[in-house]
């Protein structure tokens, strides 16, 4: 592989993105000919046949699979050492692309706005999506940092607590159960519970607890895929819902949506910082970590009626 060059690196990878060499050539800017000659010298170096086509697509080998893997670490290197040398240049400066789990954009934003006060030339990118997407950013190293509710054990990574997340169960405040006491959890199977989409963290942990009180899951169950939709259909009276305590403070607190008093809950999780641990950190990503972990308690809701 020492003689390998990029330009036939990016020509697998387009192929294998694609599917098709031509798309690859669109993407890239050249000629099919020139991805088809640089895929034939890569694997004429590796000995080994890097794609195979299947139906009407190329899909990758697992000698090719193994190089685009290679690449994008390659790739995440030769960004990183680009923005050191313009950090090197511009001192205080820098660029950090940072993930949220959905949940956490009702307080990143006012984190972020705060840290750059402190340091006004750093460029973030912030990027939202459920867990899932979150782990796909760290493992295709898109991102520097990400705010989730629990660190991946599919990736080698670092994690920072940053502040206690409680998750509990809404209703709309004319519930029968709303002022009730001690609700056992048994008691809540007959209503329609509103829940995320898989891949959420949210719809992981309630899927647990019901497991782990009830010993299944509700009967009565529709998916939605925001928590904004998920409080607009509570207070509607379309049912109730399990969903973390910070997406809800607002509404709690001016008496549109209520928290049902459950045995169990609230469940206390933790907020986490995480990053790769093979992914090197910048100082202006170092210096927002940092500020994370020392003001991230901060910027989380108060929630009125959880300690």
């Amino acid at each position: 592989m020492r003689h390998t060059t990029l330009k036939q690196l990016r020509s697998l990878a387009a192929v294998i993105r694609t599917g098709t060499v031509t798309a690859a050539a669109n993407e890239l800017n050249v000629t099919p000919p020139a991805i088809t000659a640089q895929v034939k010298a890569l694997e004429d170096l590796v000995g080994l046949p890097l794609i195979e086509r299947v139906s009407d697509r190329f899909k990758p080998t697992a000698a090719g699979e193994e190089i685009a893997t290679t690449l994008m670490r390659i790739e995440s290197l030769l960004s990183e050492c680009g923005h050191a040398l313009a950090e090197l240049k511009d001192a205080g400066a820098g660029k950090v692309t940072m993930g949220a789990v959905s949940t956490a954009k009702y307080f990143a934003p006012r984190a972020i706005a705060a840290f750059r006060k402190e340091r006004p030339r750093v460029d973030i990118r912030l990027f939202v999506g459920n867990r899932e997407d979150m782990v796909a950013a760290l493992r295709s190293y898109e991102i520097d940092l990400a705010i989730m509710g629990r660190p991946p054990r599919e990736l080698e990574v670092e994690s920072w607590a940053i502040g206690d997340h409680p998750l509990v169960i809404i209703a709309p405040p004319d519930h029968p159960l709303v002022g009730a006491t001690q609700i056992q959890p048994m008691d809540l199977m007959t209503e329609t519970f509103l829940v995320r989409e898989n891949g959420s963290g949210t719809r992981t942990s309630f899927e647990g607890y019901m497991l782990d009180v009830c010993q299944t899951a509700p009967p009565n169950a529709i998916e939605v895929s925001s928590n904004e939709t998920i409080k607009q259909a509570v207070m509607a009276g379309l049912g109730i819902a399990f969903i973390s305590s910070h997406t809800i403070a607002t509404e709690v607190e001016i008496g549109r949506l209520a928290i049902l008093d459950v045995v169990g809950l609230p469940i206390r999780r933790q907020w986490f910082m995480v990053r790769r641990a093979d992914k090197r950190l910048l100082p202006a990503a170092a210096a927002l970590r940092d500020f994370w972990i020392r003001r991230g308690t901060s910027f989380l809701p108060t929630v009125p009626g959880i300690d």
